[in-house]
């Protein structure tokens, strides 16, 4: 089931890129149902705060009525950053499940390891590594276009 929601967040960064942002996307589900769907739209919006899984997280606790997502996962394209990552630990959010890994800015497995800080109130299961080519190929194309 995971490739299939993994699927639908590449699809969310290849319509971001295509709007000219950086191409990341999430996926929230709970029960095998999507919840919310979202790539970035940082510039669309003037949001620094815009990234894909705070979109999705945002929309899902909306729709469910609750700021605690705890029977849910997130599917995202690139290692989320520590804002995401934060926000992620906040909605408590079961198990992250991201494409690409991000060395050099990344919040859950690289960079500062956020959930790995003692004050991280939740750490949800993390998988990593998923679709990771597919995933990083399409963030070195964009950059690439635009240099």
């Amino acid at each position: 089931m995971f490739n299939s929601y993994m699927n639908l967040a590449i699809q969310e960064a290849q319509a971001a890129a295509v709007r000219g942002e950086v191409p990341v996307g999430a996926v929230l589900v709970k029960d095998n149902q999507v919840l919310a769907r979202n790539g970035n739209r940082t510039l669309e919006l003037n949001d620094p705060t815009a990234h894909a899984e705070m979109l999705v997280i945002r929309e899902a606790a909306a729709n469910l009525g609750s700021q605690r997502l705890t029977e849910c996962d997130l599917y995202v394209t690139l290692e989320p950053c520590p804002m995401c990552a934060a926000a992620i630990s906040f909605a408590r959010i079961r198990r992250l499940y991201f494409g690409a890994y991000d060395e050099k800015s990344g919040g859950a497995e690289s960079g500062v390891n956020y959930f790995a800080h003692p004050s991280c109130h939740h750490a949800p299961e993390v998988y990593g590594g998923l679709s990771a080519e597919e995933s990083a190929e399409m963030l070195r194309v964009f950059f690439a276009q635009k240099r």
